[in-house]
This record gives structure tokens, C-alpha cells and sequence, in this order.
């Protein structure tokens, strides 16, 4: 699926499927633009979740631009409160893309709240700062995976694919952040991490000006 919303326990359906089951209120839409990612996370749902062939988050072929953008124009406009760029891969993998489907929403939407989830680790994918990607008004909240208090048990659970480095990198972006994005947000895992582990993340992140918010572990 391109784009989708969360229904019950973590059920991920198309928008058509998503309006029959939420008719009222308002909701999340999720935008899915990539299975790549830098990071292979010990508690991934990538390699963990069933889901029918239906609503399953793996993308045979990553959705063009053009193609996104017509997935948003059919989209349920009046019951969608905010754009979620956030799949099974690392949205950051196609970052001008991201950035111009970010402007896209705000352009044919004004006031539409806008999220990019990210393991924060795009400044070495790319070589450079990427924070500044994000200014310009386009996105409303960035939600960075912290995942732990220190570089190495950060390593052991992300393993990410940029090694030892990859800690203070995600710390760094998300720093650069706040002068581009109003509110910029870490998280934790409960249950992948103890009550004393996430104690000391939040300390990190009051030290630095930053939010921590402790992601429900789902399993299945």
C-alpha cells in the first residue's frame, strides 16, 4: 500500500477499508514510500508482522512521485486530521521526494498537519546536514527513534549499517532540528527497554531541549 491508516491493534488497511471502519471523526493517513533502510532494529515489525497480501506495507516497486501524489489527490480529505510519512522502510532513503510530497500537502492542503518518522541517521546517508531539508513550513513534527541512552546499546538494537557513529548522529539531527521543525520528538520502545533505560533517555533529552515519548511495543 501506498497510503493506509492504523485501525484497532496496529491493523494496517487502505483508505477505502480505513473509511468504513473509522466513518467518523478524524484520522492519521500514512504515506509508504520505501522497504529500504538503513538500520535492521532487533524489534522491527519488518520482519515480524503477518499481513495479508492485501495490506501489506512491502512494496513490490517504490511508488513514483506522480503516483504518491495521485494517492493523496483520492484521499478521504474530510476525515484526515494528518499526513504520516512513515512505512516499513526509512522515509528519509528518498529524501527530495520526501521533501516534495512534504510541500505537496501543504500546497493543496494548507494547515494540514504533517509527521516524517525517522531513524534520524539521513546526515550519513547523505554526507551532509539534512535538517535544513525540513525548514520552509513543510513539515509540522519530525519523530526521531532514539532507542537507547548510549551508542553502544543503540548499536545493538538498530544495528544500524553506519556503526558506532550512528548515536551522536541521530542526537545531532535531531538538535539541528529544532531550527527547522516547530516539534521534534524522540522515542523509545516499552518493553524493549526498561523503566531505568527510558529514565535515562528522557534525561537526554531534557538536557538537550527535546521531547521523549515511549512507543507501545507492538509484536505481531
Amino acid at each position: 500500500m501506498i497510503v493506509y491508516t492504523v485501525v484497532g491493534q496496529g491493523q494496517y488497511v487502505d483508505l477505502e477499508d480505513g473509511l468504513k471502519m473509522k466513518p467518523e471523526g478524524q484520522w492519521s493517513m500514512y504515506v509508504n514510500l520505501t522497504n529500504r533502510c538503513t538500520c535492521s532494529c532487533t524489534f522491527c515489525l519488518r520482519s515480524m508482522k503477518k499481513m495479508a497480501e492485501n495490506e501489506t506495507l512491502w512494496l513490490k516497486r517504490e511508488p513514483t512521485v506522480d503516483e504518491v501524489k495521485k494517492a493523496l489527490d483520492g484521499a478521504p480529505w474530510d476525515h484526515i486530521n494528518e499526513v504520516v510519512f512513515c512505512g516499513f522502510g526509512e522515509p528519509t532513503e528518498r529524501l527530495d521526494d520526501l521533501t516534495a510530497l512534504l510541500k505537496y500537502v501543504k500546497d493543496t492542503h494548507p494547515g494540514m498537519k504533517t509527521r516524517v518518522n525517522t531513524n534520524g541517521l539521513s546526515d550519513l546517508a547523505y554526507g551532509r546536514d539534512t535538517a535544513p531539508n525540513f525548514g520552509g513550513g513543510i513539515l509540522d513534527t519530525i519523530s526521531i527513534s532514539m532507542n537507547a541512552s548510549n551508542k553502544e546499546r543503540y548499536l545493538e538494537l538498530t544495528r544500524s549499517k553506519f556503526g558506532i557513529q550512528s548515536y551522536d548522529a541521530m542526537l545531532k539531527f535531531a538538535v539541528d532540528c529544532k531550527q527547522y521543525v516547530p516539534n521534534v520528538v524522540l522515542t523509545v520502545v516499552d518493553h524493549v527497554e526498561d523503566s531505568e533505560e527510558i529514565k535515562k533517555c528522557r534525561a537526554i533529552c531534557d538536557k538537550l531541549g527535546l521531547r521523549l515519548r515511549v512507543r507501545v511495543y507492538e509484536d505481531k
